[in-house]
């Protein structure tokens, strides 16, 4: 097996810089063979993240750009999204990764693609939980996974720090950060996994920023990304210089550097810029203003005026409480629920038995399927998925959300604004203020499945009853799903595939995957 620079700097505990190549439609590939070669000789780069789907738009395929790369000398770490490709296809993409010989990937669930019907089969808890399982398997991957700490209201911002114990529990072996230049957040993710015991590297992002960068992200663009216009403002003083404001920018690039090694990053995850000479000077001038990482602090606190910090004091704390109605609503469907009727009991082999006999006649099912609608449908917002997790989600069903995530939202979120639709609110936020007012937040780490697609338009209540379903606490969710899908092609009824699975478990966790040789 070749060496992978990038694993043994993380394991080692030296810090180590990885240097983002957008591999956009624009770039040529030449062009990024030509950075690639350059970075491989530049001391102190351990790898080059080659990008898939930035900002929505396809590219340059990351797996040619990150071979090609590895031939030059530069350890490549490939871009995985989850745009565009069902389940089956990323572990054909995985496996074609193993099979090159390429060990690192980042997993991420992606830009909503702009123009084109997306394809979001699986989030990114999801697909790293499929790479877990391949590297049970004997397949070498190295995963990292992202998290965004400049997210500013509570729900988006406790809701990153629940979503990433959930990808390291499914087997993440590091993290990087979305771009930010909020010295108060990056304190606050290294604070959160200090106080949980969470002992994995997380590289900083550290972004080369230019005035045109600077005014498109001060608009939320791309997805996730944001700039104080108070740096708009200084970007703009500083380009007034005769060298458009190139030294300002690389040393503010270098003091960010300074500033996560002084507070326990593992390393720098720098973009922005393809400028090998750039980066390098980034490097040797970060590591010289390493002692004076304190001082610089102050120097970045761009962040709204009403921002959220989860270790600061609120005077305007309170928790909401759920309605009348949706108390109500959410009672009924409690006494409603399948999972209320206890395993193993008289009441769960009868409701068996009567769900069987039901699936065997169509148009009895199909009744069943259209009845169950007709009552979740305006009251949680229903989409008959048919592996419903209505209880696991707070009673907001997950395919509202545009992308279809079951395990939390998407890094792309804007003060609480959904990505794709920006009137309108994320999901998540209502979850998150359910768990709240329920004081069941630690609920949110559980590990939810993605849904057997085959499944929709079918009756859940069936599906759970004959343990057909997707759902948590079902060990191997995710190969059995594909394993329907695969009969489905084939021609074969879902009723007819066998129901001999292993019964549903209770537990109110999730599974842990430890990477190898730990």
């Amino acid at each position: 097996m070749q060496r992978n620079p990038l694993r043994e700097a993380l394991q080692s505990r030296r810090f180590s810089h990885v240097v983002e190549i957008v591999a956009s439609r624009i770039s040529r590939e030449a062009r990024l063979l030509e950075v690639a070669s350059q970075l491989a000789t530049t001391p102190g780069v351990v790898a080059g993240s080659i990008t898939s789907y930035a900002g929505g738009a396809p590219g340059q395929d990351p797996l040619r750009v990150g071979t090609a790369a590895r031939a030059r000398g530069l350890t490549p770490n490939i871009h995985v999204t989850c745009v565009s490709k069902d389940r089956q296809e990323l572990r054909q993409y995985l496996e074609t990764i193993a099979g090159l010989g390429l060990e690192n990937v980042f997993a991420l669930t992606g830009d909503y693609p702009r123009g084109a019907a997306p394809v979001f089969d699986l989030d990114s808890v999801q697909l790293i939980t499929l790479m877990s399982e391949l590297r049970e398997q004997g397949m070498p991957l190295w995963i990292a996974a992202a998290v965004s700490p400049f997210k500013y209201t509570e729900p988006d911002c406790v809701y990153q720090y629940l979503k990433l114990e959930k990808k390291f529990a499914a087997g993440a072996d590091y993290a990087i950060t979305q771009l930010g230049f909020d010295v108060r957040k990056f304190r606050e993710l290294r604070q959160y996994l200090d106080e949980r015991n969470l002992q994995k590297p997380v590289l900083g992002n550290v972004y080369v920023l230019g005035l045109k960068a600077a005014e498109k992200m001060s608009t939320g663009e791309p997805p996730g990304c944001w700039v104080a216009p108070e740096l708009v403002e200084t970007i703009q003083d500083e380009v007034k210089a005769k060298d458009k404001g190139e030294a300002a920018r690389l040393e503010r690039a270098a003091r960010m550097v300074a500033i996560l090694r002084g507070l326990g990053y593992a390393g720098a995850y720098i973009g922005g810029t393809h400028n090998a000479q750039h980066v390098s000077w980034i490097i040797e001038r970060g590591q010289i203003l390493a002692p004076r990482w304190q001082v610089l602090l102050e120097e970045f606190t761009y962040a709204p005026k009403s921002a959220f910090y989860m270790y600061e004091p609120r005077t305007d704390a309170h928790r909401k409480r759920l309605g009348f109605r949706d108390r109500a609503v959410n009672a009924f469907w409690h006494l409603l629920s399948p999972i209320q009727i206890p395993k193993g009991s008289v009441a769960e082999k009868w409701a068996r038995a009567m769900f069987a006999w039901i699936d065997r006649r169509s148009s009895m099912s199909h009744f069943l399927e259209r009845a169950e609608f007709a009552i979740k449908s305006p009251a949680f917002g229903c989409q008959a998925c048919g592996n419903c997790v209505l209880p696991d989600m707070q009673y907001v069903c997950p395919q509202m959300c545009p992308k279809q995530l079951r395990n939390g939202p998407c890094g792309g979120t804007n003060n609480g604004q959904c990505e794709v639709i920006s009137e309108q609110s994320c999901i998540w936020v209502r979850v998150y203020e359910r768990a709240k007012a329920a004081d069941e937040i630690p609920l949110l780490k559980i590990y939810i499945p993605p849904p057997d697609r085959s499944l929709k338009g079918t009756s859940s209540w069936i599906n759970y009853f004959l343990n057909r379903d997707s759902r948590p606490g079902r060990q191997g969710a995710l190969p059995k799903a594909a394993k329907r899908q695969q009969n489905l092609d084939q021609g074969v009824s879902p009723g007819l595939i066998s129901q001999q699975n292993e019964p549903r478990t209770d537990g109110r966790c999730f599974k842990s995957a430890a990477p190898p040789g730990r």
